[in-house]
């Protein structure tokens, strides 16, 4: 089942993944953790079914996808799940996010002789849980977390169940599923934790709810047979949380649930807004506006912008103009600049027939380096259109995140670089025209409708959490 999940999951991350299962062994009358860990994708990593029929035993696992924000993308040190051996047994941690007081931990641990096996910040929590002075391990676990800052979604492995635990603000999505019973395998419902609830349906589990920001959930033996969850809470309950935005613009998949809503309906509204604030108008008769979306985190924002300029009169076509390879990951999660520039060339080819002549407005989620746009924009100029007008679901990003999203630095950024000017940007990407959804219809876009307090600090610059000395995940790779 870990399997499955992880497959469905693999856009959250594609360097490298790992699981982590919990055996007991009746004869010594003690738990041992099984895992396996490696460089690549799900299918490539267990390629051989006999690490999950045989190698990976036991009644409860973790398991988790590498897309690095801090820590080497080439150390295979950082790949999780962590695991570790300590005074209170065997811990497991998967880890979605990124610590903003990262360099200030790893410091004061080293000082007080700890000694760090990967440059991840993931690892700062297990030495954090092993040095508390508390007695129960999940009282340790509370602990450290109460430690650190910033962004965390974790799923953690003990010898008696499953903890999952999620940050005061509540920035990465965690949600809480359940498994109905197997007859004569099991006696009671089995629950399970993901980031995104698709790996829910690939396996057949039913979603109760999130993880509540601030919240550590405790699933164990005793709860799963009674049908009822322990739950603590971190003592940093933020006045209100601040559920990344986007999440819901690009880096979730649509057929998934996160804060309390279908992505797939939130990026639709944020497709009908864009039409309405950034249409393109047929310029006369003859002028046939055709609309493409860049596949696939961008089709379902695309399809909400055709609908409303139809509604609005402005006569536009739905075309399938760009064919994407899904044998190439996805670009913006590739760990280095060069990486992303040849897979922009082996992922994406143009439909000539249906942009040739045409007003072609494509539709995309957003633009962070400018790469994989520009190299989008030669393609479709190969195809012969009459104009290219390019169009974004969200406001310039213009910030660095410190919160699990890979904006090393604001150089790196191309509304940053060009200084916010649209029509620099647009000259820099070689299109006829640029706009960018402004903030007030994201907001208004988004569940809550404006009233909710999102984490727009990759477009604002407004940073819920200031991490210490303002440090950047490409700071923690150098370490």
């Amino acid at each position: 089942m870990t399997y499955y999940g992880l497959h469905a999951l693999q856009h959250r991350g594609q360097e490298a993944t790992g699981i982590v299962t919990s055996e007991y062994l009746p004869e010594k009358k003690r738990y041992r953790f099984n895992i396996h860990k490696g460089v690549g994708l799900v299918s490539d990593v267990f390629r051989d079914e006999k690490l999950l029929k045989k190698a990976l035993q036991g009644t409860a696992a973790i398991g988790h996808n590498r897309y690095s924000t801090t820590g080497s993308s080439q150390n295979e040190a950082n790949i999780q799940p962590f695991t570790v051996n300590y005074k209170a047994g065997n811990l497991a941690l998967g880890h979605n996010g990124n610590l903003t007081n990262f360099r200030t931990l790893r410091t004061q641990l080293q000082n007080d002789g700890t000694i760090f096996q990967s440059t991840s910040d993931s690892e700062a929590i297990l030495h954090l849980a092993a040095r508390s002075k508390e007695t129960e391990q999940v009282l340790q676990i509370k602990d450290a977390l109460e430690k650190v800052r910033g962004a965390y979604s974790l799923v953690i492995l003990t010898d008696g169940g499953l903890i999952a635990a999620r940050d005061p603000y509540g920035f990465r999505p965690l949600a809480l599923g359940k498994l109905p019973p197997k007859d004569g395998t099991q006696t009671g419902d089995a629950y399970v934790v993901a980031s995104e609830t698709c790996a829910f349906d690939i396996i057949g589990a039913t979603y109760i709810r999130d993880v509540a920001p601030g919240e550590i959930l405790v699933i164990d033996q005793q709860g799963v047979m009674s049908g009822e969850l322990k739950s603590l809470w971190v003592n940093l309950k933020a006045d209100k949380p601040h559920p990344c935005i986007f999440e819901y613009i690009y880096f979730s998949r649509p057929d998934s649930r996160i804060f309390g809503e279908n992505v797939d309906k939130v990026r639709r509204k944020l497709g009908k807004s864009l039409a309405e604030e950034s249409p393109v108008k047929p310029k006369g008769d003859d002028d046939k506006v055709v609309v493409i979306s860049v596949p696939d985190s961008s089709n379902t924002a695309t399809l909400g912008y055709v609908t409303e300029s139809n509604k609005q009169g402005d006569n536009v076509k739905l075309e399938i103009g760009l064919i994407r390879s899904h044998y190439v990951g996805r670009t913006f999660i590739q760990p280095d600049q060069n990486s992303r520039e040849f897979k922009v060339k082996t992922k994406f080819n143009t439909v000539k027939g249906a942009l040739k002549g045409k007003t072609v407005v494509i539709v995309d989620d957003s633009i962070v380096r400018g790469t994989t746009s520009k190299q989008l924009v030669k393609l479709l100029r190969e195809a012969e259109p009459k104009e290219i007008h390019f169009r974004v679901t969200s406001p310039p990003i213009k910030y660095p995140c410190y919160y699990g999203m890979d904006f090393p630095s604001s150089q790196e950024l191309i509304a940053n670089r060009c200084g916010s000017d649209v029509g620099k940007i647009a000259e820099e990407l070689g299109v006829d025209t640029l706009e960018y959804l402004s903030m007030e219809k994201l907001l208004e876009s988004a569940p809550g409708n404006g009233s909710a307090s999102y984490c727009t600090a990759c477009f604002s610059g407004k940073y819920p959490v200031q991490p210490d000395g303002k440090e950047t995940a490409k700071d923690a790779n150098d370490l």
